[in-house]
């Protein structure tokens, strides 16, 4: 795997080195027996004398939750990336409400090969052993059947920040799933940091020119799309043919779907959406619109919301793309947070600042990333206005969240 320098986990916020630093100390979080975390919340049931467990916010919503991975191979496009050149592979996770969990296990946040190339990675970054932490258990139920549903479930894609595996939406995922959407979580190979596929076998990021991954990640969307409608329809395009949950047949509401994506996964919502009229409406979690679609604009509901310090105010190219949307929209911000506070490295590096001991210096690079808002608050707004939005747009539902502020979440700042 690639190394980070020294250097780069000191450097400011917002580098590239820190990106991918922070990203791995998120799943580098846990917290000590007996102790409160810095999140304000309760220690981790079950730890294990003298082990660092970690945790993800419990979901909110009324559905247990599901979970099923599939390995997508586009034989249309060759794999730029690669070499020698192949066709372009995907992995891809589901998350969607169930009501049977019977004979399932919780599903891990990452699989093995992963957990140990980050525990290794995070370990050297922090310059403090991780031999006795424990990575995340999700909320869900690897395979469970899916929640039986008269008309399918609302359908919600999710892309990643550069450079970042699609585990790190786990938090803002689940919850949707809770509450009866069927989210789609895609890992772009060969940007994202480590992708493991089922035989094993792992690709690692190579830090692809951004235009370049741009382009590559709306394909990779307009192909899981299509693929949906093939599962949907009772097909497996499973590369390996593996079994799939039963009751997915038929399960996914093609006619409401909506995407979300955090950084430049924000652009890519919006830049798929402007190729295909699927997507009913999106959402960007701090991340600039670098595509043609800021000149061009969308005609369908849009929400930009970010941290404390980025907005219309200062990124122009969000002053650009809020000028040419035509239809609902909505800026929102985020107090008291940073980039990475949409990401599950805000509630987990809390934990992380009260479990271990970390430099200074790594303490500051950590809050220059996720902000000093308490991270319960801040994943509790996320969530809220997240499936608001979804709801207002492909649920019709009443909206209220979306009209004004709510003294429920205070640090939701509405930008006008």
């Amino acid at each position: 795997m690639r190394e980070i320098s020294r250097r780069s986990v000191l450097s400011a916020a917002g580098t590239a080195g820190l990106v991918l630093t922070t990203a791995g100390l998120a799943q580098a979080v846990g917290r000590v027996p007996g102790a409160a975390s810095a999140a304000g919340t309760k220690p981790a049931a079950g730890s294990r004398k003298g082990r660092v467990r970690l945790t993800l916010p419990a979901p909110t919503g009324p559905w247990r939750i599901g979970t099923t991975s599939l390995h997508l191979i586009d034989r249309s496009r060759r794999d730029q990336w690669s070499s020698p050149a192949s066709p372009r592979e995907l992995m891809v996770s589901m998350w969607y409400p169930t009501s049977d969990t019977h004979g399932c296990r919780r599903a891990p946040w990452l699989p093995p090969a992963a957990t140990e190339m980050y525990r290794r990675q995070v370990g050297q970054d922090l310059r403090t052993p991780l031999d006795n932490v424990d990575f995340p258990v999700t909320h869900a139920w690897q395979d469970a059947p899916v929640a039986a549903s008269r008309h399918g479930h609302p359908v919600v894609l999710f892309s990643p920040g550069y450079d970042t595996m699609r585990a790190m939406g786990t938090s803002l995922v689940e919850d949707l799933a809770g509450h009866g959407y069927l989210v789609v979580t895609i890992d772009h190979t060969h940007e994202a940091s480590i992708v493991e596929f089922p035989d094993g076998r792992v690709e690692l990021g190579r830090n692809p020119e951004k235009p370049a991954a741009l382009q590559v990640r709306q394909d990779d969307t307009r192909f899981v799309l299509n693929e949906l409608e093939q599962l949907n329809a009772g097909r497996n395009p499973d590369a390996g043919g593996r079994r799939l949950p039963r009751r997915l047949r038929g399960s996914l509401d093609l006619s409401r779907i909506g995407m979300f994506g955090h950084s430049i996964g924000g652009d890519t919502a919006a830049g798929t959406m402007a190729q295909d009229r699927r997507i009913l409406a999106g959402v960007d979690l701090d991340g600039s619109i670098n595509g043609s679609v800021a000149a061009t604009g969308l005609d369908r509901p849009f929400l930009l919301m970010s941290n404390s310090t980025h907005g219309r105010y200062n990124d122009p190219s969000w002053a650009e793309f809020w000028s040419h949307l035509r239809g609902w929209r909505l800026e929102l911000r985020l107090r008291h947070s940073a980039h990475h506070t949409y990401t599950d490295m805000s509630p987990l590096a809390q934990q992380l600042e009260k479990a271990l001991s970390l430099p200074p210096e790594v303490v500051a690079a950590l809050t220059g990333s996720i902000g000093t808002i308490n991270a319960d608050r801040a994943v509790a707004g996320e969530r809220a206005y997240l499936r608001a939005f979804f709801d207002l747009h492909l649920r019709g539902g009443d909206g209220h969240l979306l009209s004004r502020p709510s003294p429920r979440y205070p640090d939701i700042e509405f930008v006008r």
